[in-house]
Parts: structure tokens; sequence; C-alpha cells
């Protein structure tokens, strides 16, 4: 059974109301981060497009920007590079460079980024379950 919704959700939802165009009068400063509740910041964290498909291709071993760059059809490399700084930021994410040339950049999630892969794999079976076409 879900949690009852905590002074902290209100917070967050009334900043969402905030941010809307006919708020911007008297917009409301968001909640501190640490104000939020679990669900909405981890929702922060890996709401922005191609994260989650990051964290995916991530869950199989240590890649290359290049490697997930091939793997994300369509992602640009300036969006890969920033979903990359962002989760390296967030903990989620560790960037090993080494000093060869040209350089080299690996990517492995970090203990924290291991525990978001059951959250993509439920999100695997809920698709298989309930989004997959049935083939004629």
């Amino acid at each position: 059974m879900l949690a009852s919704h905590t002074e902290a959700d209100g917070r967050f939802m009334k900043h969402l109301r905030s941010v809307t165009p006919s708020s911007q009068l008297n917009p409301l400063p968001p909640p501190a981060l640490d104000d939020m509740c679990p669900v909405a910041r981890t929702a922060e964290i890996i709401s922005g497009k191609w994260t989650l498909l990051i964290i995916r291709d991530l869950a199989t071993g240590t890649k290359r920007f290049s490697q997930l760059e091939r793997s994300l059809h369509g992602i640009s490399p300036k969006t890969l590079s920033e979903r990359l700084n962002s989760l390296e930021h967030e903990g989620i994410i560790k960037r090993q460079t080494f000093a060869e040339v040209p350089p080299k950049v690996e990517y492995t999630l970090t203990e924290k980024g291991q525990d978001l892969v059951a959250l993509v794999e439920t999100m695997r079976a809920y698709g298989q379950r309930w989004l997959l076409c049935d083939e004629a």
C-alpha cells in the first residue's frame, strides 16, 4: 500500500503548479531537495529523456562514450554528454578517464546506479506485458 502524501509532496505539487504559465505572476520558489519525497526526488533524477536508457545500457557493464552513442539511436553527442554529466553529478555513474591519445573515457554504474537497474527491469516487464502490440 502506498504511503499517504506528506507535507513535502504538497510543497512539490505547489511548485509544479507554480511553474505553469497561469501562475507566473506569483511563482513559488522550488522546494529544497531535502524536503522532496523520495519518489519525487528519484523521478527528478531519472526523468530526463535518455536517462533510463543510459542506465539500461550501463547495466550490462562498463561502456565508452562511443558505445553508448551507437546504442542510443538518435541521441546527439551534446545530449549524451549532458546526461552523463548529470548522472555523474548525482552519483549514479562513475567516469574514468585514461591518459591516452586519443583520450579514453569509460562509464560504469555506481552502487547507487545499480539500485536503479531493478526499476529499469520492472519497466521492461511492464512494457512487455502491457505495451507490446499483439501480432496478427
